[in-house]
């Protein structure tokens, strides 16, 4: 590949362009709003002018609903070779592309798992797609030069192939991305109109559970509106069990003992089930999952408070899986959580007690 066009100049797009540069690929870069591209340009992921003949391939980074007809458009300029899109879901707008009759032998799927909260091509990085899945949903006619340059593109950018039916791929979203995203908004929409004082308790589980609500409400709509029958099968399961646990919690309170170890014993199962499912997701790298201890660390508001702690880390022969910070309501200070292998935590421990740090352990 030496030269694509992106299309569409939001978070993704202008990420996948970045990433093209680093790799001294030409990308011109095009958007509904020119000062969106011209943005985009500006950060170095290309240029706005127009290619002087056929790019290698195209990306399309759009709202689901609008692909087929950029696809349909930029076929007929003859812009690429080859063409992928980049949304979030994958059956709808492979039907439309086939209704408008679109040329889907060089035309191949994808979707990168990756995002972030902000949008807008001032939230791109080079990096996002780093170790990243990023799924291709190829069809019986998809040629293989255009799956091949799919596959190229995911590997300049850095991330990690997958093949899927399009179908399975947007009910497996629905469930690990867009059903998560409405609960997680439907949790914080609880604190909109809650006392200050309760407010100001929360923790970090509240906050790990609530960040993707701060998502842009607009782009939601469009993905969950290209997904909405699947994404509504799954919230109808939830709501079952979330009756279920309702009713538990009612029976806790009950005078009848009977009735009361009924409802722990509804409640647990959620919990257990809980456990159980969370235990399924992949841990670094894809690899299975795997159980860390961790080593927590009172740490100051400092500079370069967290670089120490790191360096004695590393000082120490102990490599660290994962990290949270936990911040002290109203105090310069916080909670440092190290996730280690367990056999290396009370190396990091004794090493970190013996330079000064105030440390606990969790096992």
């Amino acid at each position: 590949m030496r030269t694509a066009a992106v299309i569409g100049t939001g978070l993704i797009g202008t990420s996948a362009a970045l990433a093209l540069t680093a790799r001294g690929i030409t990308v011109h870069l095009r958007d509904a709003d020119p000062d969106a591209a011209r943005t985009a340009a500006s950060l170095g992921a290309g240029t706005t002018d127009d290619p002087e003949g056929p790019v290698d391939l195209a990306v399309i980074a759009v709202p689901p609903p609008l692909i087929a007809t950029v696809l349909a458009d930029c076929q007929r300029q003859g812009l690429a070779r080859d063409y992928t899109d980049v949304a979030s879901v994958k059956s709808g707008p492979r039907a439309d592309i086939a209704a408008l009759g679109c040329d889907t032998t060089r035309f191949i799927g994808s979707h990168p798992m990756a995002g972030a909260e902000r949008t807008g091509p001032l939230a791109a990085r080079a990096d996002l797609f780093e170790g990243r899945t990023w799924v291709l949903t190829p069809t019986p006619d998809t040629s293989t030069d255009t799956l091949n340059a799919a596959l190229e593109l995911v590997a300049l950018c850095g991330g990690v192939p997958v093949v899927m039916d399009a179908a399975a791929h947007d009910r497996a979203v629905a469930l690990v991305s867009h059903a998560p995203q409405l609960l997680s908004s439907l949790v914080a929409a609880r604190l909109e109109h809650a006392e200050e004082n309760a407010v100001r308790l929360a923790g970090p589980g509240i906050r790990d559970t609530t960040r993707i609500a701060g998502s842009n409400p607009r782009m939601w709509v469009e993905i969950l509106s290209a997904n909405a029958g699947v994404v509504a099968d799954i919230l109808e399961e939830l709501a079952a069990d979330l009756d279920g646990a309702v009713a538990g919690l009612r029976s806790l309170e009950a005078a009848d003992e009977g009735k009361r170890r009924e409802g722990a014993d509804a409640v647990g199962d959620v919990l257990r089930r809980g456990n159980a499912g969370r235990a399924r997701i992949p841990g670094k790298h894809g690899a299975p999952p795997t159980r860390y201890e961790t080593v927590a660390v009172r740490i100051g508001d400092q500079p370069g408070e967290l670089a120490r702690l790191f360096a004695e880390a590393g000082r120490a022969g102990v490599n660290i899986e994962d990290v949270l910070i936990e911040h002290s309501t109203g105090q310069q200070a916080g909670l440092v959580q190290l996730m280690v292998a367990p056999q290396a935590a009370p190396l990091l421990t004794q090493a970190l007690r013996d330079r000064g740090w105030g440390v606990r352990t969790d096992r």
